[in-house]
Order: C-alpha cells, then structure tokens, then sequence
C-alpha cells in the first residue's frame, strides 16, 4: 500500500470516530493549530473523555467517587459509571469472560491466577453521544442535549417513561428508585461548568481517564488522537459517541 492510500485510510477511520465538530477540523487538529479552523470557536466548549484501557487497574476509585459526588442509590445495580473486566483465552477468543462485581466499586479479587489468556478492565459511562437515541425518543423532551454537546436529563419533566432506558445502546441509563425518573452520567455537568474535572477523573490514580474539550486547542486530547489508534463502542449503531478509548480490544461488547 503506498503512502498516500495509507494516510487516507488512517484519515478517514478518524473521521468516523470523531464528532462533527472534530470532524471538520480534522485537518487543523492534526497540523496542531485547531483553532485555525472556522468551525471552532474557542470561547465555546464541546466535551468528551478519553479512555487509556493499558492504564485501568481496576480499582474501583471512580465508581465511588461518582456515587459520593453524584448522590446515586447507594444499592447494587445502580451506576452512572462502571467498570467490567474482561478476560480472553486463546483458546476462545471469540467468547471473552466478563465480571463486574458491584459495578467494580470494591475493586476486582484475583479471579485469574495462572497468568494465562489477557485480562484487562474497561470503564464505562454515557457516551453522550452526538446522535444520542436517547433524545430522540424521549416523549416529553425531559432528555436533552446542551449546548456542549453533553447529555443531560431533566427530572421535572421525566415521566418515568422508561424509553430512554430502552434505547441506550450501551446501558448507561437506570431508573432511579427515588425519583422514579431516569438517571445517567452527567459529565459532573455541575462541575464542568465551574472550571472542575469530573468526580471519576479526579480520583483515578493513573490517568487512565480524561476530561476532554475538543473546541480547546490546548488541550491534549488533540494530541490523543494524533498518537493513539481511538475507537468507540459499537460504531455500526452511527450514534457518533464522544467516548474514546486507546488501546480497545475487538472482543469488548
């Protein structure tokens, strides 16, 4: 394959990760100067996260920080972010093992000691998605999208319909047995706005989680993309998430 067949591909596999606003910078972002790209306004914000897999260590730090920070039912099944570990044998790679004991809050106990297979650990969340299923069935409007681009849910208005529930791809969504009405990461929206990192960013020991803005052009998510293979969580379902992650293996559901 010749050089510029190979930087095509690269180019255009990019593109189909990234959300349009990224997109149409593509060009700006990768020469370094995304702020030279009419499409983005610096005074404004458009939030993601990035996820390093080879960085998670399992420990459980930001499923309790989120649940701290976020008041969410301090009951089993009930997570706006979670933590799976998977594990794959070369025997059967097609069909890896996946555990995620209290959502991986207390951390993960030594479940695979003869060292064989791979195992690794893969948090999850709202992917705030750009073409969110979420909002689009939400029959009173209570499931909105703000103006940078997170996701967020109204309780005033939710009527405990439960549809959202139903057409989040990923799972990210519960019903909150409080309330009655749907719940979900929020990208610490309440800190966000103030300047602050999220809850589970702010806790994670290696870094493995980032807060990312791609309408910054200082921040290092330009250079995270640039450097690392990023791929998303089922891209045939064309939800455009803006959830990134380095190092994903194909076995990850």
């Amino acid at each position: 394959m010749d050089t510029s067949r190979r930087d095509f591909l690269i180019v255009g596999g990019r593109l189909l990760v990234m959300t349009a606003a990224a997109a149409g910078a593509l060009e700006h972002v990768l020469a370094g100067t995304p702020e030279a790209a009419g499409t983005w306004k610096t005074t404004e914000h458009w939030w993601a996260m990035t996820i390093e897999i080879d960085k998670c260590i399992g420990c459980g730090n930001c499923v309790r920080a989120c649940k701290a920070e976020n008041n969410v039912p301090d009951e089993p099944h009930y997570f706006r972010t979670w933590v799976e570990r998977y594990h794959i044998e070369p025997s059967d790679m097609e069909h890896p093992i996946v555990d995620s004991p209290n959502g991986g809050a207390d951390g993960f106990s030594e479940r695979y000691p003869d060292g064989t297979g791979k195992t690794f650990f893969v948090p999850k969340l709202c992917n705030h998605c750009e073409n969110s299923p979420c909002v689009q069935v939400c029959p009173v409007g209570a499931t909105f999208e703000s103006p940078e681009g997170v996701v967020l849910v109204d309780k005033d208005y939710c009527i405990g319909c439960r549809y959202c529930i139903q057409a989040c791809p990923y799972g990210c969504r519960f019903l909150d047995p409080r309330t009655h009405t749907a719940d979900k990461c929020t990208l610490c929206y309440h800190r966000i706005t103030k300047g602050l990192t999220t809850a589970c960013v702010e806790v994670c020991p290696t870094g493995a989680r980032q807060l990312a803005d791609l309408k910054n052009p200082n921040d290092p998510v330009h250079e995270f993309l640039r450097a690392n293979k990023v791929q998303v969580l089922k891209p045939q379902m064309a939800t455009r998430p803006k959830l990134y992650y380095a190092g994903l293996d194909g076995a990850v559901r």
